[in-house]
């Protein structure tokens, strides 16, 4: 088809056009919303690298997941602030712990909302890595016992789907396992595929207070020049039990989700990441950019890639602007 026999100009003519050939349909279905929960009572504590977002206390968690719902944006992913931290993570998977309470605070208020959580280590251990340290080393086969228990503890305060993210090996199987032998069987696994070892984390780290003390987490997370390793990292977890696969960061790793997207039919989660976020808001704070119309951009790009569902801080945002 060549020109002048070819006019693709005519099909974007008009916006009823454009409108019926679009291809790519961003929908507020489509959006899971992370919320950060603290302590205390009447809490809002702005996290400065993240304008719009806080450390929520359970009051007013509630009250940003009702604006989520009442969006109609169907889930919320909860992290977990601790008053405490030691070497064995031991308030992640404590009954009365913070993503534990949250959890129930919100069920009982919203329970058609999907609270899904994160499950990890590393804003609950002291030397903030995400599984048991052995001198300087994260074990991997230990670290998979408490994972697994921190998985089952939000399974029993009620999260409607768990997700875990510290990238050990054989996870997402032991938390299959441990759920199906406590009666669980029917909460879904979000597995963290293909995350990478990124710098986009920083103002997420600044959030959950989650920054390593030592070292870096090259060890298990992925290294960002590898590719054909993310395919086989979400194999494993197909075989291993994942109902569905995420990779993160989604920007700098669009490809990485259209290659998964390409391997299998399980849906795909793309983690929108605080660094992405907190660029788009600089930016547009510095009169550069035109904020809305770039968030837009980069989430139609990431359903673009093949990616079903997308967490993102723009959540909110971007629901009003399609519901608009």
């Amino acid at each position: 088809m060549l020109f002048p026999d070819y006019r693709p100009r005519r099909m974007r003519k008009t916006e009823a056009f454009r409108r019926m050939i679009r291809e790519t349909k961003l929908s507020v279905d489509d959006f899971i919303l992370p919320l950060f929960a603290i302590g205390g009572k009447n809490v809002k504590n702005p996290i400065k690298s993240m304008p719009g977002h806080f450390q929520l206390s359970l009051d007013n968690l509630v009250k940003t997941a009702k604006e989520a719902f009442d969006a109609d944006i169907p889930a919320i992913m909860l992290f977990g602030v601790p008053d405490k931290k030691d070497a064995l993570a031991s308030s992640a998977y404590a009954k009365n712990g913070i993503v534990q309470k949250a959890i129930k605070a919100v069920k009982d208020k919203l329970p058609d909302l999907a609270v899904i959580t994160d499950v990890c280590l590393c804003q609950y251990t002291d030397h903030g890595h995400c599984g048991f340290v052995e001198g300087n080393y994260v074990d991997n086969d230990t670290s998979l016992e408490l994972i697994a228990k921190t998985a089952l503890s939000h399974a029993n305060a009620g999260a409607d789907m768990v997700a875990p993210s510290d990238m050990m090996d054989g996870r997402v199987a032991e938390i299959r396992g441990t759920l199906d032998e406590d009666g669980f069987s029917d909460i879904p696994i979000m597995a963290y595929s293909a995350k990478y070892c990124s710098a986009y984390y920083g103002p997420f780290r600044q959030a959950a207070d989650s920054a390593p003390q030592h070292g870096d987490r090259k060890s298990y997370q992925m290294d960002p020049a590898n590719s054909l390793e993310a395919i086989r990292e979400a194999t494993m977890d197909i075989e291993e039990g994942a109902d569905i696969l995420m990779v993160k960061p989604a920007l700098p790793y669009l490809d990485i989700i259209s290659k998964i997207r390409d391997e299998s039919d399980l849906p795909l989660a793309a983690y929108n990441v605080s660094g992405e976020y907190a660029m788009v808001k600089a930016a547009e704070k510095m009169g550069w950019i035109d904020g809305q119309k770039v968030m837009m951009e980069t989430l139609t790009s990431i359903k673009r890639a093949g990616a079903d569902i997308i967490l993102t801080y723009h959540a909110l945002e971007a629901a009003k602007v399609l519901n608009d």
